[in-house]
């Protein structure tokens, strides 16, 4: 795998990336962002922002990942399964408390309104969970021994995983929420607890095995 990019540079790793957001992504994500996206049921418009931003999350992770394995060589990776899972974890802790604070006025979380931070920041750890392509980038950005090379890598690669399902399923999983949501307005809480629930258990079990990983 190392020789994809080694031969083909930022083409290579586009396609590494590809290879993850049409595959493993979307399997590893839906966790987390299909539980926000079904907790705040505020529709397929603000699934798909939330989508965006999360997708933008990514992106910035891994061409700062590679970017730092340009300068810090391929060592980077020793402990990257450990601090990624202790990252993502707490971004979901984040995102659950959000779920469970109502806005000022009597607006709930589920408000179109709500900024996207949870959402980038998931995506964000998430591009520092450990899988083969990533350890590829990882290895081949070090190998550059440049921070601008490597952070382009990391972008090439980022930019082929945004493209992923997500951008569509998380769209249909929010407007099937948002019309639950405005059919039976009591449900609405209901998802939102439920939501924010899943979301600590999730992230709180992803820092116990992060931790124990370092």
């Amino acid at each position: 795998m190392p020789e994809v990019i080694a031969t083909f540079g930022l083409l290579g790793a586009a396609l590494l990336g590809l290879s993850v957001g049409l595959t493993a992504c979307t399997v590893s994500c839906l966790p987390y962002m299909g539980t926000w996206v079904l907790g705040r049921a505020a529709g397929a418009g603000a699934a798909f922002a939330d989508a965006g931003a999360f997708v933008l999350g990514r992106v910035g992770g891994y061409a700062a990942l590679a970017a730092a394995a340009g300068v810090a060589g391929a060592w980077l990776a020793d402990g990257l399964e450990g601090y990624g899972a202790v990252a993502l974890g707490l971004g979901a802790i984040l995102a659950a408390g959000l779920l469970l604070r109502p806005e000022a006025g009597g607006r709930d979380c589920a408000s179109p309104r709500r900024p996207r931070l949870p959402p980038a920041l998931m995506g964000a750890a998430l591009a520092l969970v450990p899988c083969p392509p990533l350890t590829t980038l990882v290895a081949a950005a070090a190998a550059s021994g440049s921070l601008a090379h490597g952070a382009a890598l990391g972008l090439a690669f980022g930019l082929g995983a945004a493209v992923t399902p997500l951008l569509v399923v998380l769209p249909a999983l929010g407007g099937f929420a948002g019309a639950m949501r405005r059919q039976q307005p009591w449900l609405g809480r209901w998802l939102r607890l439920g939501g924010a629930a899943v979301l600590a258990v999730i992230g709180l079990r992803a820092v116990a095995g992060g931790l124990g990983a370092l």
